[in-house]
């Protein structure tokens, strides 16, 4: 084995979990389909659910789809990083905690498209593996074209969307960056410049105390 070789091993690193929010229509989505198509040690989160299978859907790969009494005891044994039951209907939706860990320890790393209450959970449930960015439109006028101009919504809907925005954008400060989304591709090169610095951290570099050790001592 090469000494560059024996260097790399010793300095293998713990992933960590990357999450996105924003208000609807800020471009988080599209965000993060973008980063996935760039970044290979980057994985999405999949989501456990109690909602029926969609056609198309496949278990595991869409989501982890189970019962509502097997979801409670999930949230009894304290097995989801966060979870949350989305109010019109009426379904829960939660983040299974076993999967994340083995992608963490395996030096891979988490993307999450998740709002602030999430965001929260994880901050409580694992803070040093956290990396938090919020996404903000340019403007109350652009985010609105911005909906408006997706056509997926009825005119109410893009209301109530707008309605909730402000409350949203209140949470900016709990999160650790924050990207103006002016453009897609400047937006994404700037998560991505987040994402290389984070890795860097030295808490991350695992094998980086005995490394450093060997340096001083020569070797």
């Amino acid at each position: 084995m090469s000494e560059t070789f024996e260097s790399e091993a010793a300095l293998q690193r713990r992933g960590l979990m990357l999450v996105l929010s924003s208000p609807s229509g800020a471009g988080k989505s599209s965000i993060c389909r973008e980063l996935l198509k760039l970044e290979d040690e980057l994985a999405m989160s999949v989501s456990a659910t109690t909602r029926p299978r969609r056609p198309g859907e496949v278990d595991g790969t869409d989501y982890y789809f189970i019962d509502q009494t097997e979801f409670q005891l999930r949230i009894n044994r304290g097995e989801f990083l966060e979870y949350a039951k989305v109010l019109g209907n009426n379904y829960y939706y939660g983040t299974p905690r076993t999967r994340v860990e083995e992608v963490l320890s395996g030096g891979g790393d988490v993307l999450f498209d998740i709002d602030w209450q999430g965001t929260q959970q994880i901050a409580d449930a694992a803070r040093d593996d956290l990396v938090s960015v919020f996404i903000l439109p340019p403007s109350i006028r652009e985010l609105e074209r911005r909906l408006l101009s997706r056509a997926q919504d009825s005119a109410e809907v893009v209301a109530q969307r707008m309605s909730k925005a402000s409350e949203e954008i209140s949470h900016y400060r709990e999160y650790d960056y924050i990207i103006v989304n002016h453009d897609l591709e400047e937006s994404v090169a700037k998560v991505r410049a987040i994402l290389t610095a984070e890795r860097l951290k030295r808490d991350r570099q695992l094998g980086l105390t005995d490394f450093v050790k060997q340096l001083r001592e020569g070797r």
